[in-house]
């Protein structure tokens, strides 16, 4: 064995293994949500998340998959539940806004060093701009040891707030290797060319952006379909501007969807409308599945899709150009082999989450002064 390397395998297992907290405040499992799970059941360490508030079918499915968790009922519930000496972690990792601010003052309080993730920021809203301000100058603060962001979008805007950059690390979600899973067509899924729509049926996802461009393409296409797959706040009135447009059957909306990889592969093409993002789980999913992709180019999105090479880009909010680019899609099959077949290899090669294992190692390793 060649020495240098038998020397770091040595080194790592001399290594105690960390306790590291992930606190988490949720609405249902998103995103964010399964990025964690993944990452608990993939990067080395002892994971423990603490689930600030959110439904229990959330909790369960953490627990379902062999991730220990636990609720906390406030901020004093959870500075006990940390503080006690058989469950101290070594190290906290906050997600969100919540799990920022209660990680910050949790470090403020016990001592203990912190990591966030910034899964990304929809400043929509005052009180939304408000907490990506506040949450900007936190990360400021000596209580936050690192920044880990999710796409080089996020790690610019915390640049422009003043946070150190040797504090600042880009490192984007990633997939576990792929089922040997043979998926068929679901049964609900219409026949003929189908576009979909996967995620939160919330603003900053532009679902009512791809309602706009599918009523204006299955007008134009008879045997054309569209499904939104997800769940959310503008579920209603997105059903009421396809039934406006006397669309009903041909435009649905299914809800959030147990076999939704069975539902992703039955996609012609993919569409991503979304106002503002992260690195999306369901782009690299549509990567890894062999789905063609046209997106608005916002957030970490240009940075995994080459335009032209690996998925097809217009810029952010051009309905009508991104409807164009859907149809190209649905009429060339082999721009679309063409396309998938080399965002397969981009995913397998940069967001592959075995191979990020080591980088989180070694952030969490620094984190705590190892």
């Amino acid at each position: 064995m060649d020495s240098t390397l038998g020397q770091r395998l040595s080194t790592r297992q001399k290594e105690a293994p960390l306790r590291i907290a992930h606190l988490l405040s949720s609405g249902g499992f998103y995103g964010l949500e399964r990025m964690l799970l993944e990452h608990c059941q993939y990067a080395p360490g002892q994971h423990r998340v603490l689930l600030l508030d959110g439904p229990e079918p959330l909790a369960q499915r953490f627990r379902e998959a062999g991730v220990e968790l636990s609720r906390c009922t406030g901020l004093g519930s959870l500075l006990r539940q940390l503080g006690q000496s058989d469950a101290r972690p070594t190290l906290l990792n906050g997600h969100g806004f919540k799990g920022l601010v209660y990680g910050w003052l949790s470090a403020l309080c016990l001592g203990l060093p912190l990591i966030v993730t910034q899964h990304g920021f929809t400043p929509r809203s005052r009180k939304q701009r408000f907490y990506a301000w506040l949450s900007l100058r936190l990360c400021r603060t000596a209580q936050v040891r690192a920044v880990v962001c999710v796409a080089d979008s996020i790690a610019r805007l915390h640049r422009q707030a003043g946070v150190r950059a040797g504090k600042l690390h880009v490192l984007p979600n990633g997939l576990p290797p792929a089922p040997a899973v043979t998926y068929l067509r679901p049964p609900a899924a219409p026949p003929g060319p189908l576009i979909g729509f996967v995620g939160r049926l919330s603003a900053e996802k532009g679902p009512d952006l791809f309602v706009e461009l599918a009523i204006a393409l299955c007008r134009r296409n008879p045997r054309l379909h569209a499904v939104l797959l997800g769940e959310g706040p503008q579920q209603e009135a997105l059903q009421q501007s396809v039934d406006d447009a006397d669309l009903h059957g041909r435009i649905l909306l299914p809800g959030y969807r147990k076999d939704l990889p069975a539902w992703l592969r039955a996609l012609d093409v993919l569409v991503i409308s979304s106002r503002t993002e992260g690195t999306p789980m369901v782009l690299l999913e549509a990567m890894q599945a062999g789905v063609p992709v046209a997106a608005f180019a916002v957030g970490g999105i240009p940075d995994v899709l080459d335009h032209e090479a690996s998925g097809l880009l217009v810029a952010p909010g051009e309905v009508d150009e991104l409807a164009r680019q859907v149809a190209r899609l649905l009429l060339d099959k082999a721009l679309c082999r063409a396309l998938t077949e080399q965002a397969r290899l981009a995913q397998l090669r940069h967001y592959h989450l075995p191979a990020q294992t080591e980088r989180w190692r070694q952030l969490y390793r620094n984190a705590v002064g190892e």
